[in-house]
């Protein structure tokens, strides 16, 4: 069975890290762009980064550039997000998904393959 599982979401404090990983199953990423959505309650989708399937080029959204650092470890057949100096505005579940070329897209439904996510609460 082809799928994504993610994992490593918690509560987590404010200003503290936190590292999601992406496991691909039945497939390789290796020839996949991956990327990392996260969805709060009651809003649209949105793409946070993406790792090109070089690894070459990396992508965030403005609101969490210089916060979140997006990996690959293809041996593993993983990807991660890194997250620090979390904010409760970080509070959603977090989604990676690949696509099969080595470029990024904006939205969930241009992948080819996503997961059910982990969820992220940040709170004191």
């Amino acid at each position: 069975q082809l799928q994504l599982v993610e994992s490593g979401g918690g509560l987590v404090q404010p200003g503290g890290p936190l590292r999601l990983s992406c496991a691909a199953f039945g497939f390789t990423l290796e020839r996949h762009s991956i990327a990392w959505f996260r969805r709060a309650p009651g809003k649209e989708p949105e793409a946070v980064s993406c790792i090109t399937s070089t690894g070459n080029i990396t992508r965030y959204s403005d609101s969490v550039k210089d916060r979140f650092t997006i990996s690959r470890d293809n041996a593993k057949n993983t990807a991660y997000l890194q997250i620090n100096s979390l904010k409760s505005e970080d509070s959603a579940d977090y989604s990676c998904a690949a696509h099969g070329s080595d470029r990024c897209w904006d939205r969930l439904y241009e992948y080819d393959y996503w997961g059910q996510g982990t969820r992220v609460t940040v709170s004191s």
